[in-house]
C-alpha cells in the first residue's frame, strides 16, 4: 500500500488495476477504473459486497459520465433537475446505458453517479481521464470512515494507495434519488 501518493501516483494505481482510497463530501470512498473488472471485482471482494447491489460512479463533469447513461432516456426536465445539483453531492440513479458494464450497474437498469465538487475527487477523475468507481471504505455493514483514523487497519492494508486530504465534512452519505421520477431512495 502507497500512503499518501501524488496525483501522478495515483493516476497509475487506477490505471494498473488498483484500488485506491479518498475523501469524498461526507465519508472516505475507495475507488477503481469502472471498465477495469478484475479492479472492481477486488474492490467488492475488499468491501465484501455483492455485485448485484451496484456501485456510484464519480466524476469532474457530465462528460465523463456520458459513455456509462442512456441520457435520451431522460425527459429534458428531469436532466435539468439533475444538472441543477452538479458539482455536489447529490448522486442521482440514471438510466444505463445498454453497454455499461453489469459489474457497476449490478441488478439495475439504472446507475447511481454524481459529479463532485470535492478537490480530490475532481483532481483525481481528471488526471485519471474518467469516472471512478466510489463506494464507501469499509466493510458492508460496517460505519464508514470520516476521517483517515477510523480506518479499518485490515482494509487499509488491502488497499493500493491512501490519498492525503480530508471529508468536506458533509454529515451523512450523499443522498441518493431516482432521475427519472425525483424519488429519494437514500436521505
Amino acid at each position: 500500500m502507497t500512503s499518501s501518493p501524488t496525483l501522478a501516483e495515483a493516476t497509475h494505481v487506477l490505471k494498473s488495476g488498483g484500488v485506491l482510497a479518498y475523501p469524498t463530501e461526507a465519508v472516505w470512498g475507495l475507488g477503481c477504473d469502472p471498465n477495469n473488472e478484475a479492479a472492481v471485482i477486488r474492490l467488492l471482494a475488499i468491501k465484501q459486497r455483492p455485485v448485484d447491489k451496484g456501485l456510484i460512479l464519480i466524476a469532474a463533469n457530465l462528460d465523463q459520465l456520458r459513455p456509462y447513461l442512456d441520457l435520451p432516456a431522460l425527459p429534458s426536465e428531469r436532466l435539468a433537475e439533475v444538472l441543477a445539483t452538479w458539482p455536489g453531492p447529490h448522486t442521482w440513479v440514471m438510466p444505463a446505458h445498454r453497454q455499461a458494464p453489469r459489474w457497476i450497474t449490478g441488478a439495475h437498469d439504472g446507475i447511481a453517479v454524481r459529479v463532485s465538487a470535492h478537490p480530490i475527487v475532481v483532481a483525481l477523475c481528471l488526471a485519471f481521464g474518467g469516472p471512478l468507481v466510489s463506494t464507501s471504505a469499509n466493510a458492508a455493514g460496517a460505519p464508514p470512515p470520516r476521517t483517515r483514523g477510523e480506518f479499518d487497519p485490515g482494509l487499509l492494508a488491502a488497499v493500493d494507495g491512501i490519498m492525503d486530504g480530508d471529508t468536506t465534512g458533509l454529515a451523512r452519505p450523499t443522498p441518493i434519488r431516482d432521475a427519472r421520477t425525483g424519488a429519494e431512495l437514500r436521505a
